[in-house]
Formats: structure tokens, C-alpha cells, sequence
């Protein structure tokens, strides 16, 4: 293809893929030279790309993901067996041995485009390939392969070794891994976003007076019906659950998703159990600020999981950008475990009716204080209701759980918990405000949650020293599409936040 075609190509796509492979180490700096040179043989630029696409295998690789952030692309990762299931000109055997798959940068760029444009750039740890989509959606033929001899079986697509994968999940980090880990004797919790505090004494009270029914099987009608009208849904489309994290697994086993994707970085839950229940799982890995643009999901996401707002990011997606990816045939999965941080739930599709496959899943956990109770529930419609209800143990969530999930939607739980949100809002501005003044931390912005999400160098030996001071934090680097160099923060009073600041300066002076 001379570069007049290739021009004109770009000129005419309607999507570019840049697809990457890099072996373990490969530097940020070797992995944008290389895209910028392939950017420039294909005849586009950087502004031109929808999006970076690798492997899942290597949606942790450093190199890989600050190149993404440096230039402002968000990274899709595929499973190997979709990579290995895509024609590609220069099929390579060491990267079908480490991953599973003879291609990753060429398979990468033509997952979701139908020509190459620019077929094989190599160097000593990086590889690119450049793959673009046009109206007509038809298949051309790939340029001649350069940087390449046939005789040479050392140069493969993927140029990577061989990464360990978490044996539970499947996954390249550990997505079981929680804020609960972090904390110990004598530390200060900023590592669990629960709120402090909690459960409230009339909500205890509930609890106590619970007890008396533990005898008899647990029956859901009241706080089902209670759920219900919080929300303004029939009681069909109501689920109680065993808290959030039961919704994520009986979502996994009832659906069958042929291309479930999960938007990233989010609460790692629901991945794990799509994995463990034997999907295989694309990614969209955001860029910093984190913002959700409908266009970076593929077309045919018939599955689609985000956060709203999103831990660990503590971003908020408008009600409108959700609701722009709702279509017939696709289930758009909504984990709303934070939305009662939000005053009065602003962006919240709990009470929307009127979209395709909305599900929204709820927990008590965060602002009740009842993580060890197992409360949450499901908002769907009648149907998704049913299929998951199917799949359900007998008898899930116990009687004190149901009595505390029809006393947390009641009136007076509800205007407790906005009068909790607005203060939240001034707590979180002041940490963020602090956080701000301490140069080498720059914080997300446009926070709506009850932690906040911080990039720091070294943030791994940062988290070390100050739990040396006394202060436990999130680390940041198991969740996907985060480095080591993150690390997340709940939200707490101002005294709590000013000593936690002080203590910060003292690590990084």
C-alpha cells in the first residue's frame, strides 16, 4: 500500500485501533516511539486513533498503559482465544506458546476494524499494528509486512514472555483482592469505603429486634416491596440479594453474553465472577480523567458492566451517556454501590423503566455500615428478575438482612443518607483541596464518591511508609488500568484528613 492509499484509507475510516504487544519491561518511551512511527507510515495522527488494543494478558503491562494515558486513548483488551480466532498476515509461534494466541497487535487492531493499514511494526520489546474500519465494512488486504524476515522466528507480533495469570479468575491482577486486606491494629482506615460510624442506633434497634424471626424461613415480601416503591418499580422487578456481590454472580451464571465487556478502571467484582463462571471478558480500559465516551464500546457488547459512580475513580457518568448504550440486545449492567453518596442520587437509572436491559445493582454496605450483613438487591426488568431468580440459592439473604434493607429505603433512612452525601461533599473537597497542595499527588478530578483516587510516583513504597505512620490505604495497581502508581483514599472527617495529609508530606519530603 503506498502512502497516498494509506492516506486516503484514514481519511475514509471510521474507527482506528492501534493494536500493541510488548514484552514484560518494554518502556512507555519505546512503546510511544514505535505508534508514532507507525502513525506516520500509515499517513494519521495521534488525534485520529479511537483507541489503544492489546491482549488482557498484558492490561497490566507499565509500558503499555502509561502509553494509552500519555496519549489520552483508552485501552481494550481482548482474551487470547478472540485474538487467536482473527486472520492475521504474520501469525507468530512464540507469542501462541506464552499466550495462547500466534498474533496480539495485528489481531489487536482487527478485532473491531476490517483493514490493516499498517501491518507489523517492531522493535526489541514493542510490537504495533494499525487497524481501521470504514462505512462499507469490507475487508481489505494487508499492506506488505515490514521490520520483518520470514527467515527470522524471533521477531513475532506479540514480541512478549510469558506472564502468570491469577489461577482463581483468569486474570492478569488480583481481582479478588479488597480494601479489607490493607487495614490492621492500630492503622487509620482510609483503605475500606465504608462509612465510619456505622450502623446508626435506630438501625442497630432494627437489627435487635430482627432476631426475634430468625426462627422461621426468611420471607422477602416487605423489603421487596419496600425496594420497590423507593424506586418507583413494580415488585417484579425487584431482587433481593446477599448483597452486591451475590447480583455479580447470578448475573454471570444466568446470562450468556458472547462478548461481555467491562468497562475499567471499576470494582473488580464483577469480572471475577463473569470469569468464574467461564466468560471470556474485553475490557475497556479509561484514560485518565476517566470520562465514558458510548463510542469506545464495541458495537457488538452485548454485555456491558460499569460503575456509576465508579470506585475506584470516584467519577460520575451523566444519566445520558449510560443511557446512550442501551440498546435491544444488550444488558447494560449498572453498579450503583455509590449512588447514595450522590445528593439526591443525580445520574442515578434506579428509576428508569423506559431503557433496554438496564440492570442496576445495589448494596447497603457503604453508607449502612453492613458489609458483614450481606445486603443489596437488583433492579431490572420482569423477565432478567426472573432468569436470575432462577439461578438463586433458596432463602439467600437472612431475616435481619431483610429487615434492614426495608428500614434503609424507608423515608427516614433516605434523608439521612443525602444529608450524608452533602457533607460528604465538603469532606471530600477538603481532602482533595489538601491533597492538591502536596507537590507530586495529583488527584482525579470531578470526584463524586466517598474516596478519592491519587496518582503518586512510587505509590507502592508511598503505601508502605505510611502505613509505618499509622495510615492504611488502597493500593491501586489491582485494579485494571491502574499502575503501581495509584492508590485510592476514603473520605473522612476533616481532622482525620489534615493528620493523614501531615503524614503524606512527611513521606514524600
Amino acid at each position: 500500500m503506498t502512502r497516498h492509499d494509506t492516506v486516503r484509507a484514514g481519511e475514509q475510516a471510521t474507527k482506528v485501533v492501534v493494536g500493541v504487544g510488548a514484552r514484560r519491561g518494554a518502556t512507555v518511551d519505546e512503546v510511544v516511539a514505535l505508534v508514532l512511527a507507525a502513525l506516520d507510515e500509515a499517513g494519521l495522527s495521534p488525534q485520529s486513533v479511537t483507541q489503544l488494543a492489546t491482549v488482557e494478558a498484558k492490561a497490566g503491562e507499565p509500558g503499555i498503559v502509561a502509553a494509552a494515558a500519555r496519549f489520552g486513548w483508552p485501552l481494550l483488551t481482548h482474551p487470547a482465544d478472540r485474538l487467536a480466532a482473527v486472520d492475521v498476515p504474520g501469525p507468530g509461534t512464540a507469542s501462541l506458546a506464552a499466550l495462547g494466541t500466534a498474533s496480539v497487535a495485528e489481531a489487536a487492531a482487527l478485532v473491531d476494524t476490517d483493514t490493516l493499514v499498517v501491518s507489523k511494526r517492531t522493535s526489541a520489546t514493542a510490537t504495533v499494528a494499525i487497524g481501521v474500519a470504514r462505512p462499507d465494512g469490507r475487508r481489505r488486504p494487508a499492506p506488505h509486512r515490514r521490520n520483518h524476515d520470514p527467515r527470522d522466528s524471533t521477531v513475532t507480533d506479540s514480541t512478549v514472555t510469558n506472564d502468570t495469570l491469577d489461577p482463581a479468575t483468569r486474570a492478569d491482577v488480583d481481582l479478588r483482592h479488597h480494601g479489607d486486606s490493607e487495614v490492621g491494629p492500630g492503622l487509620v482506615d482510609l483503605a475500606v469505603n465504608v462509612r465510619a460510624g456505622t450502623p446508626p442506633t435506630w438501625l442497630r434497634d432494627v437489627l435487635v429486634r430482627s432476631l426475634e424471626e430468625v426462627a422461621a424461613y426468611p420471607d422477602s415480601t416487605t423489603a421487596r416491596a419496600a425496594v420497590a416503591a423507593r424506586h418507583g418499580r413494580p415488585v417484579e422487578e425487584v431482587l433481593l440479594t446477599a448483597g452486591a456481590a451475590e447480583a455479580f454472580v447470578l448475573l454471570a451464571r444466568a446470562l450468556r453474553p458472547r462478548r461481555p465487556t467491562v468497562v475499567h478502571p471499576q470494582f473488580t467484582e464483577p469480572e471475577a465472577a463473569l470469569r468464574a463462571a467461564g466468560h471470556d471478558v474485553d475490557r475497556v480500559l479509561l484514560p485518565p480523567p476517566f470520562h465514558l465516551d458510548p463510542a469506545l464500546v464495541p458495537d457488538d457488547a452485548d454485555l456491558l458492566v460499569v460503575g456509576n459512580p465508579t470506585n475506584p475513580t470516584s467519577v460520575l457518568h451523566p444519566a445520558r451517556t449510560l443511557a446512550a448504550l442501551a440498546r435491544p440486545g444488550r444488558t447494560i449492567l449498572v453498579d450503583e454501590a455509590f449512588a447514595d453518596c450522590v445528593p439526591g442520587e443525580a445520574e442515578s437509572l434506579a428509576g428508569r423503566r423506559d431503557l433496554p436491559g438496564v440492570v442496576v445493582v445495589r448494596s447497603l454496605t457503604k453508607t449502612w455500615g453492613l458489609a458483614g450483613l450481606r445486603v443489596g438487591y437488583v433492579l431490572a426488568d420482569a423477565s432478567t428478575v426472573d432468569r436470575l431468580a432462577a439461578v438463586q440459592p433458596l432463602w439467600p439473604v437472612s431475616a435481619p438482612a431483610l429487615a434492614a434493607a426495608a428500614a434503609c429505603v424507608g423515608e427516614r433512612a433516605v434523608a439521612e443518607a443525602d444529608a450524608w452525601a452533602r457533607v460528604l461533599a465538603g469532606d471530600r473537597d477538603y481532602l482533595a483541596g489538601l491533597l492538591r497542595d502536596v507537590p507530586g499527588v495529583d488527584v482525579v478530578p470531578e470526584s463524586s464518591a466517598s474516596f478519592l483516587l491519587v496518582r503518586i510516583a512510587d505509590a507502592a513504597a508511598v503505601r508502605v511508609a505510611l502505613r509505618e505512620r499509622g495510615f492504611a490505604v488502597r493500593r491501586g495497581d489491582t485494579f485494571p488500568g491502574l499502575g503501581t502508581d495509584w492508590l485510592r483514599l476514603a473520605v473522612r472527617d476533616r481532622r482525620t484528613s489534615h493528620e493523614f495529609v501531615g503524614a503524606l508530606r512527611d513521606v514524600l519530603t
